[in-house]
């Protein structure tokens, strides 16, 4: 079970698809103690990996002290960030406070694209630096990549780039039009692009030796399995299954990309909210309609629930807009 905490709203950076619009800190984000609370009911609740994301979560200015009780409490501390934070010194802080692992964003091998996507003077430079401070104090980190239009042909190269400076896994983020990522939606990928880029990361998949992901492309555990390739996930969208996501001011929601309000952890405890919400429990029916409804693979893709909710009124129950592989009928 997988929980992400938007640690802060603050963030170095205002990249064009970033969904929680970051930027500046709210003056309404969890305290320390209230943030230690919540790690607390999260444990509780019998989630396994806390992600600590943002806006930047490194921005945070107790985020080695909230690492530190994540692990106390036999969380798996694990970050979402933009690197360019990362000296050698924080490296070395993030694993000595517990930190299991690190994600770092580099969405293009050009660092002019990187920079202008993400709005910030070398960010790739920055980024790629602090890879390299991550291998050097023995922190595992894999890289992750959001998919565009623009940058869909460097997908080998860049997961030959993974592999060169030492990640342990590519992860590649499909865009899912929320927050900012709004007003670039067209330079999304549709039903056949997305196919066939999926298509290209499975089949890459064997020849290397780090893991690929897709991430909000749950039609990848079809692709493989298509493909006879081997991997370790055996379900494809977790909303609200085995995954949610809270936000720095304690609103819980059940991925970064479906804005649906399900509870305040400032009036009722998360475990609470997670055990007992109407939502969740109907995400967990997997009584989709449409093409998802009656796809042989919907107990193990279940189609992206947030794109399906962008793309039908808010119906997250709905069939994923952007599969080919609709009307096959399960057993």
């Amino acid at each position: 079970m997988i929980v992400s905490w938007n640690t802060t709203n603050a963030c170095n950076m205002h990249c064009a698809h970033c969904y929680r619009d970051a930027g500046v800190k709210s003056s309404e984000e969890l305290s320390t103690s209230e943030a230690k609370n919540l790690l607390d009911q999260i444990a509780r609740a019998g989630f396994k990996i806390m992600i600590f994301s943002g806006g930047e979560p490194l921005m945070r200015p107790d985020i080695l002290d909230l690492v530190k009780h994540a692990s106390n409490l036999k969380l798996i501390p694990v970050f979402g960030t933009n690197g360019t934070l990362i000296d050698r010194k924080m490296a070395r802080d993030l694993k000595i406070a517990g930190a299991r692992g690190v994600g770092i964003s580099l969405d293009s091998l050009d660092a002019e694209k990187h920079d202008r996507f993400r709005d910030f003077k070398d960010g790739w430079k920055l980024a790629v630096e602090g890879m390299k401070n991550c291998r050097a104090e023995d922190l595992p980190f894999q890289i992750h990549t959001t998919i565009m239009d623009w940058n869909q042909s460097e997908l080998e190269s860049m997961i030959d780039f993974a592999v060169e400076i030492g990640a342990k896994a590519h992860h590649f983020f499909f865009l899912v039009p929320t927050g900012r990522a709004k007003t670039i939606e067209e330079e999304s990928l549709r039903a056949e692009s997305y196919e066939d880029v999926l298509t290209r990361i499975m089949i890459k998949q064997k020849s290397v030796p780090i893991e690929l992901k897709p991430t909000c492309a749950p039609q990848f555990i079809r692709i493989a399995s298509q493909l006879g390739i081997q991997i370790r996930f055996n379900r494809g969208c977790l909303a609200g299954l085995s995954y949610c996501i809270i936000s720095p001011t304690g609103k819980v929601q059940p991925c970064a990309y479906l804005n649906l309000p399900l509870g305040d952890v400032r009036e009722t405890p998360f475990d609470e909210i997670w055990r007992e919400n109407p939502v969740l429990k109907k995400l967990r029916t997997l009584n989709y309609s449409g093409g998802c409804g009656i796809c042989e693979f919907k107990k193990k893709c279940g189609g992206c629930r947030a794109r399906a909710a962008f793309y039908h009124d808010g119906d997250f129950m709905s069939e994923e807009p952007w599969c080919i592989y609709h009307g096959r009928r399960g057993e």
